[in-house]
């Protein structure tokens, strides 16, 4: 998945913490809410501005920021 058009960077909201599109819900809120055993169907009900691709784009932003991560 190209989460490129749904993950955005900007330095004037939420300290520049990556944020789904104009949203100021940050890939980590997400990230953190299923963690905690919540479905993409109870994050959408409780936001209802996000997607089921929104959730997924997070879940393809930290995968690459794994892939990245560089052990030394």
């Amino acid at each position: 998945m190209e989460y490129g058009e749904y993950i955005k960077i900007n330095p004037e909201k939420r300290f520049g913490k990556p944020c789904i599109r104009d949203t100021r819900i940050a890939v980590y809120d997400i990230l953190g809410w299923l963690a905690s055993g919540m479905t993409f169907d109870e994050i959408i009900q409780d936001f209802p501005e996000l997607s089921v691709e929104d959730i997924k784009a997070c879940l393809a932003y930290a995968a690459d920021r794994e892939h990245k991560l560089k052990i030394v």
